[in-house]
């Protein structure tokens, strides 16, 4: 599937054009991974109206989505090794795709636990893409702006992040969701003829989303795309130990973190915004507030693209992440239009977080790039752990949902340590 015969990077003449090639293929995938993943914001509460869940069990939704990167970042990472990055980006493309066929049975059988199943097959394929995609971007140019180079296209991410709560909101949040109070009123073959009624509003997206993906992986299999032999294992790397690379570790519990406390925001914004103390706003009106919250991180993005050719990326992301503590402590110990803005605000200072944080843990791994990338991304399930905490502490009455969000604060000091001491290349011996 790859083309044996393609130039390395290195080889200057025509170097530029494949490389500039390479990146607005691959910034098409980062789009769309984050247009599916954003979707999960919108269908968390979805399903918490349809099948009258607690907050802990709303947030299983994140759990199966981000578990799936514990589960298959390292094979992924292995898929790389034995085959090529294109043949790996090409396999996470379909693989993605299945999972958003399958929402369509799951919406049929209006069946919860058949949401979760099809949830972890389309992470397992964004998974497999992360994986390849990250470094593969990382490695494309110079080291000195990998940074700057993966902030640019994770704002396209971003771009997909922004657009997915307005389209999902449209599609697939209704205005005819009953209360808790009156599902319990129903007779259990109403309440059933119900639950598909609401369910059935995620079949149009979904159903586009894996014909999309699917073409894009047609299309991928006929691109050039330049070999990365450098950034690949070939041959015996037996005895050379990750974990003897600080950066890589600390790195690691930063990407977890951060995922955590950003997919934790996320998941519970809608929630959050109905709160009588805080918006009193209907879901479909808190979906589009959201946007704003993923918006700011693709603004920040394309700024911090260019400040990352600047400034070192471990000043810049100990400095947003501070930011970002300041602002969920306000929003947590402030009521109405201040607790609104200042958390919405927060997604601005996560713009540079993951990028940051994955160059600098993959800084100098040479050959090791694939495996340490498939660390990193193995992280992300913080997106499934973190969130799950956050549930247990909104559902305590001696916490709320308000009050939660000491949980983040706590991820985003961890972040700051990384970036302005962790971060810096040090091997264990």
């Amino acid at each position: 599937m790859e083309n044996t015969t393609a130039r390395p990077l290195s080889d200057v003449n025509g170097a530029q054009k494949t490389q500039t090639g390479a990146l607005i293929t691959l910034t098409s995938l980062f789009f769309m991974w984050g247009f599916v993943t954003v979707l999960n914001d919108i269908v968390s509460p979805h399903l918490q109206s349809i099948f009258n869940l607690s907050y802990k069990q709303t947030s299983l939704v994140q759990v199966a989505f981000f578990f799936a990167y514990f589960i298959f970042s390292i094979p992924a990472a292995k898929l790389i090794d034995n085959t090529s990055y294109k043949t790996s980006i090409i396999v996470g493309l379909l693989t993605t795709g299945i999972g958003a066929f399958l929402f369509i049975p799951a919406a049929s059988a209006a069946s919860f636990a058949l949401f979760l199943g099809a949830l972890m097959v389309l992470a397992a394929g964004i998974t497999v893409l992360q994986v390849a995609a990250n470094p593969y971007v990382a490695v494309l140019g110079p080291p000195k702006t990998a940074s700057s180079r993966l902030n640019l296209t994770q704002a396209f991410n971003s771009l997909g992040t922004t657009i997915g709560p307005w389209i999902g909101g449209i599609f697939i949040l209704t205005a005819t969701a009953k209360s808790s109070a009156e599902l319990k009123l129903l007779s259990a073959p109403a309440l059933q003829a119900y639950k598909v009624e609401q369910a059935s509003s995620v079949k149009t997206p979904y159903l586009f989303i894996g014909l999309l993906l699917v073409a894009i992986a047609v299309v991928i299999y006929f691109l050039h795309l330049p070999s990365i032999p450098e950034a690949q294992k070939k041959g015996n790397t037996h005895g050379v130990s990750l974990w003897k690379y600080r950066h890589l570790v600390l790195g690691v519990v930063g990407i977890f973190v951060y995922v955590g406390a950003e997919v934790a925001i996320g998941t519970f914004l809608i929630k959050y915004f109905q709160l009588r103390e805080i918006g009193n706003l209907p879901q479909v009106q808190g979906a589009k507030l959201v946007s704003y919250y993923w918006g700011g991180a693709m603004i920040g993005r394309f700024i911090g693209s260019a400040i990352l050719q600047k400034i070192k990326a471990g000043t810049v992301l100990g400095i947003a992440a501070f930011c970002a503590t300041a602002l969920v402590l306000t929003s947590m110990l402030t009521n109405g239009h201040a607790a609104m803005a200042s958390i919405i605000l927060v997604g601005f200072f996560n713009s540079i977080m993951f990028p940051s944080i994955f160059t600098l843990g993959i800084a100098n791994l040479g050959p090791l790039t694939g495996d340490g990338s498939g660390l990193l991304i193995m992280a992300i399930v913080g997106g499934a752990i973190i969130p799950l905490m956050f549930g247990a502490l909104a559902d305590m009455p001696a916490v709320g949902l308000h009050h939660a969000f000491i949980l983040p604060i706590l991820c985003y000091l961890y972040i700051a340590y990384y970036g302005l001491s962790g971060s810096r290349p040090r091997e264990v011996h």
